[in-house]
């Protein structure tokens, strides 16, 4: 059974009282262990969906599970000890060092007085090691690289102990070396510490060869969703963008211009 999955899922938004439908009649898995990537033009319903699917907006119908449990069901605080959130927005933190950010992942487990025990430091330090940033561990968040602040918000969600998590863009202030090895991180986190891992990306061709499965909104809103191996050979892939002089190349694993 899928760790995560949805029934009959449709996502988008309100506005002036008129609700506008994006993608509908979603029927997702993700499993334990994979790492997942959600392609799409922009506009195509990305975000909308990772939003409906991280409880920051409701969904217009249908149901999103944990372990067949309608997540309906379950409070706000037991949903943080079960699907952790990096956000695309840049962070803020930079009067906090990395220990004390990484720390705020274990605020569903200390309660209201945030006091840490030994257990908690010992998961704090664990998410820091696993992300490779050990030895900025004091350091002000202020004083770090751009990547190495998206490190550090993975290590909190790490610390956050969930099964699943959940990503918005999580290279899209990155460079290239540093989106490299975030999403080798990624798929790393989910292999060996057996995550279900989900994220939105615009970086295709890395995430291509890092990924099991994709999930791809075509120009038209449809979902299209299978192993990264078969849907790179897929129809889908040339259907996500509505310029038909842009073609997908499995072979270069990128979107490149064709001759008219």
């Amino acid at each position: 059974m899928a760790i995560f999955s949805t029934q009959q899922l449709s996502v988008g938004y309100t506005q002036g009282g008129e609700t506008t439908t994006l993608l509908s009649n979603l029927n997702l898995s993700l499993e334990s262990g994979e790492l997942v990537a959600l392609l799409g033009q922009n506009g195509a319903g990305k975000s909308t969906l990772i939003k409906a699917l991280t409880f920051a907006t409701k969904p217009i119908e249908g149901k999103i599970l944990l372990h067949g449990v309608d997540f309906n069901t379950i409070t706000q605080s037991e949903r943080a000890k079960l699907l952790a959130i990096v956000s695309t927005e840049r962070i803020h933190a930079g009067a906090l060092t990395v220990s004390e950010l990484v720390a705020l992942g274990r605020q569903p487990y200390t309660g209201f007085l945030g006091r840490l025990s030994a257990d908690d430091h010992a998961i704090v330090a664990d998410a820091i090691h696993s992300v490779g940033m050990d030895h900025k561990a004091k350091s002000y968040v202020a004083n770090l690289s751009d990547g190495e602040r998206q490190k550090v918000m993975i290590a909190r969600a790490l610390a956050q102990h969930t099964p699943i998590i959940v990503l918005d863009e999580p290279t899209a202030f990155l460079d290239a070396a540093s989106r490299i090895e975030t999403l080798q991180l990624l798929a790393s986190l989910a292999h060996d510490q057996g995550k279900a891992i989900l994220l939105s990306t615009h970086d295709i061709s890395r995430s291509l060869m890092l990924t099991d499965r994709l999930w791809v909104i075509t120009r038209n809103r449809q979902l299209c969703t299978g192993p990264t191996a078969r849907m790179m050979q897929s129809d889908a892939m040339n259907r996500v963008f509505a310029n038909p002089n842009i073609t997908f190349n499995p072979n270069h694993c990128d979107y490149e211009a064709t001759k008219n």
